[in-house]
């Protein structure tokens, strides 16, 4: 009988293509995949460590899964912890969490299987926290997709920018690009099975700068991802989105690229993170706020209608009223379809970390509030003006509001759930909204724009 294997996933897109990547070499090596943690024989925590309260959780996880475990088997199964925080830990979470058998670097994902085949041969506390090996390749099989019609699509892993309050740098390594022709590739091959949408990703997508140029000789673009996005876009994928954008790296010629393909989805994400420059300079963040409106203003006079959303950080250490104040100018400034706030969460071992000056946990949970407030006024706006437009979305799923409904996403990246009329997941419709939702909008079908698989 097949071993079993349950992989519980935490965090950010790259973690949930890094648990696809996982599952597909698993699988090759004779494993079968479980959603139970209860019956598997192995048991691995894919994790994140942006925040702390995120690195909390999965130790907590660690003793539920092992008193489930417990309390289910007979035999105790094998426990790993993949992903950032076992790259940032290490050899202390066998310390830490005695029940942990391995832990798994950020880059060693294709030697799970041998790395498990260590630990039932009689190796303790296995580990790996080394860098990909040469023939490692980014294969993930169909069976392992999240979804048959959406899927992740690496381009560079790791971050050269170092900003002073992100563990990313430390956990993922340094930034290294696929080989464009590689990706193109699968690409096509995923159009081939029936794919609807890929979303092209990485911890700084527009940073891309692969060894060669192979793959992009026949497309023209000032930078190697605005290349490739005119290259992605010619295999006839129906949506193409990608995320996260670097505003240092943000060239106008990314826009332009958009405004050639109406497959590349109206979508730009561009975290500001602060919108005063004396607080953008202690984030090491690269870009003034007149650098970055200068790119965002290139965004919002596209030929096209984009979608615009971003990620702030309020309660940066040293952050003055003034600071606060000049974010919440930048925030009206750019109205932002969506913004992801945070209140500072302090990571040992950036720069941020060792900086005085704390903001006081109140005044942090006062200005996110503020700024939650203005953003939700600004949102309202930008929604309402959807109401009587039509909308291209991807059907997805029953919509959680209705059992009634189905959901999906249209192309600027905004939840509509709509009445299905027989549309199926899959299928590429037209919604005539009718109604805005503080993060969603409401419609009915209006057209099949096209069918799924």
């Amino acid at each position: 009988m097949k071993s079993k294997v349950y992989i519980e996933t935490f965090g950010c897109q790259m973690n949930v293509a890094d648990t696809e990547r996982a599952a597909t070499g698993l699988r090759k090596a004779g494993y079968e995949l479980t959603s139970m943690a209860g019956e598997a024989d192995v048991v691995l925590l894919n994790t994140c460590s942006v925040r702390e309260r995120a690195e909390r959780k999965v130790f907590r996880r660690i003793g539920e899964i092992r008193k489930l475990t417990t309390t289910t088997r007979k035999s105790k199964p094998l426990i790993g912890v993949m992903g950032c925080v076992a790259q940032l830990e290490g050899e202390s979470i066998f310390r830490n969490a005695p029940a942990v058998d391995l832990v798994i670097g950020t880059r060693a994902t294709d030697r799970i299987p041998s790395m498990i085949q260590r630990a039932r041969g009689g190796e303790a506390s296995v580990i790996d926290l080394d860098e990909r090996q040469e023939g490692e390749e980014w294969n993930v099989s169909p069976a392992e997709r999240r979804s048959p019609y959406i899927a992740f699509v690496p381009i560079i892993e790791g971050c050269n920018k170092f900003c002073s309050f992100c563990i990313v740098p430390y956990s993922r390594g340094r930034e290294k690009s696929r080989n464009a022709a590689e990706i193109v590739d699968e690409v096509s091959r995923l159009h081939s099975l029936g794919y609807k949408e890929v979303h092209l990703i990485g911890q700084n997508v527009n940073s891309y700068r692969p060894k060669s140029q192979e793959g992009l000789e026949a497309y023209q673009g000032a930078t190697s991802f605005s290349r490739l996005l005119r290259a992605v876009a010619e295999t006839g994928m129906d949506r193409i989105k990608f995320t996260t954008s670097f505003p240092r790296d943000f060239h106008p010629d990314i826009v332009s690229a958009i405004e050639e393909y109406p497959n590349l989805c109206d979508w730009v994400h561009l975290p500001a993170q602060s919108g005063s420059n004396r607080i953008l300079k202690a984030m090491r963040r690269g870009h003034t706020r007149e650098d970055y409106l200068r790119r965002v203003n290139g965004i919002k006079t596209s030929k096209r209608r984009l979608a615009l959303t971003s990620d702030i950080i309020v309660g940066f250490p040293g952050e003055t009223r003034e600071d606060f104040e000049d974010t919440m100018r930048l925030v009206r400034e750019c109205e932002y379809d969506q913004i992801y706030m945070f209140k500072y969460s302090k990571r040992a071992g950036t720069p941020a970390a060792q900086l005085d000056d704390e903001v006081p946990e109140s005044e942090k949970t006062a200005r996110f509030i503020e700024l939650e407030d203005l953003q939700i006024s600004i949102q309202k706006m930008i929604y309402e003006s959807y109401v009587g437009r039509r909308v291209s979305a991807l059907v997805e799923r029953q919509s959680a509001r209705s059992e009634n409904d189905m959901m999906g996403h249209t192309t600027c990246n905004k939840v509509v759930n709509f009445r299905p009329d027989g549309a199926q997941a899959g299928d590429v419709v037209e919604v005539l909204v009718s109604e805005a939702k503080p993060n969603s909008l409401y419609g009915t079908l209006a057209a099949t724009a096209g069918t799924g698989v």
